[in-house]
């Protein structure tokens, strides 16, 4: 927790020598290249980092495939590699957050797969579908390899065009990133979204044309965010902590006990965080008897999370993240429910991160023994979720802190 440090004091920007925004070389995050041409844009900017000189990311972003959609000539080539199925990511940390490093993300840079069917998403797909002769002629004029994916107008998600990213999606996103002390929210972590970039009305309005079947009306945007890598629970990532622990554990380095341990905690205490979300975010509504607070709808551990070098789980897709109210009455089923929510991912991530350091350094015993441990070290300052061992287990005690004891939950986690 860095509840009395100043921002300014934890946001450091780092300079081009040490991996700024156009550098290249080796990196920790895995993926397949990708090369983004930038053009100058008016963003909406973070209020929490508005004081950070972010101008010189005031920019939005096209693949090589989509840039003659432009109106004019791009003012630099930014090299990525792709990152879920319409984000990509500069694979040299451009910033550090509370000593933590971060890496620019954009999100809404295109697909290369085609919603309907296998056939793979490019230029000349995109002018096939778009009945518009000049998006048709502009689209020819690219460089027959071109690369990139697509951008398109057709209606995703109710919010979204497919590969691209709607306003209302992007400002959902935006919401919880303000609520967070950069990337703390009671303890729930994020990556946050530091600018919004609108795409100009003339290329949004020609992506608009590339569709098959409905067209997605609102601005079309592209969320500027610094995530701490792009290794996800299981979906989404060249590299996931379900399907590639060993991996993981190479890329960053776990390679004593002492780590693998440390790594393992900051995993339970962050993962546990999420599972408590509406707890750490309850406040009284103005309408007497309701409470409100954060839930997740659509959004998921496996998927819409990434997991740092030191294990913290980070949420990266905030679009999901929305307040909910609830009747007083209903606020104990509503911390169930959540909990509920993502247990098993998280569960399932445990145990993949727990098989992978035993197997490595040692099994410490009693599975639910091991387990309890360090669930009291990770929580060992929580304010709003604390454990109690007993004879029959394990309780996790979830305590709003604007409520009366009454609302409060105990939810048991390991029964002996």
């Amino acid at each position: 927790m860095h509840d009395t440090a100043p921002p300014g004091d934890r946001f450091d920007r780092l300079s081009s020598t040490e991996g700024g925004i156009a550098s290249g070389g080796s990196s920790i995050l895995p993926g397949l290249p990708l090369s983004l041409r930038s053009f100058p844009t008016l963003t909406h900017t973070n209020r929490r980092f508005a004081s950070f000189g972010l101008d010189d990311w005031d920019r939005f972003f096209l693949p090589a495939s989509l840039a003659p959609l432009a109106d004019q000539d791009p003012v630099s080539e930014l090299g990525t590699i792709l990152d879920d199925n319409r984000s990509a990511i500069v694979p040299r940390p451009v910033a550090r957050i509370d000593g933590l490093p971060f890496y620019l993300s954009i999100k809404g840079i295109g697909s290369t797969v085609d919603p309907y069917s296998r056939r793979r998403l490019d230029a000349t797909y995109a002018a096939e579908l778009t009945a518009d002769p000049d998006v048709r002629a502009r689209l020819g004029t690219r460089l027959p390899d071109a690369e990139g994916g697509v951008i398109t107008g057709e209606v995703w998600l109710r919010g979204s065009p497919y590969g691209g990213q709607g306003l209302p999606h992007a400002a959902a996103a935006l919401a919880v990133s303000e609520r967070a002390d950069l990337t703390n929210l009671a303890g729930f972590r994020i990556a946050p979204v530091v600018k919004i970039a609108p795409l100009p009305p003339p290329v949004a309005d020609r992506l608009r044309t590339i569709h098959w079947y409905r067209t997605y009306a609102g601005p079309i945007v592209q969320e500027i965010r610094l995530v701490p890598s792009n290794v996800r629970v299981y979906f989404h990532s060249q590299s996931t902590l379900g399907q590639h622990a060993s991996e993981v554990f190479e890329r960053f380095a776990i390679d004593t006990p002492g780590r693998a341990l440390a790594f393992e905690t900051n995993f339970v205490r962050s993962g546990i965080s999420t599972l408590t979300l509406f707890a750490r975010t309850l406040e009284l509504a103005p309408t007497a008897g309701r409470c409100t607070g954060l839930d997740f709808f659509d959004v998921w551990i496996d998927k819409d999370a990434v997991i740092a070098p030191d294990g913290t789980l980070f949420f990266v897709d905030l679009e999901g993240i929305e307040p909910v109210t609830v009747e007083a009455t209903a606020v104990r089923e509503k911390l169930e429910d959540q909990v509920y929510h993502s247990l098993y991912e998280f569960m399932f991530a445990y145990e993949q991160i727990e098989v992978e350091r035993s197997r490595r350094f040692g099994a410490s015993g009693s599975r639910k023994r091991h387990f309890e441990a360090v669930v009291a070290e990770a929580l060992r300052e929580d304010r709003f979720a604390r454990p109690r061992v007993h004879p029959a287990g394990l309780v996790l005690e979830i305590r709003p802190a604007s409520v009366e004891e009454a609302l409060s939950l105990d939810f048991p986690l390991v029964d002996r």
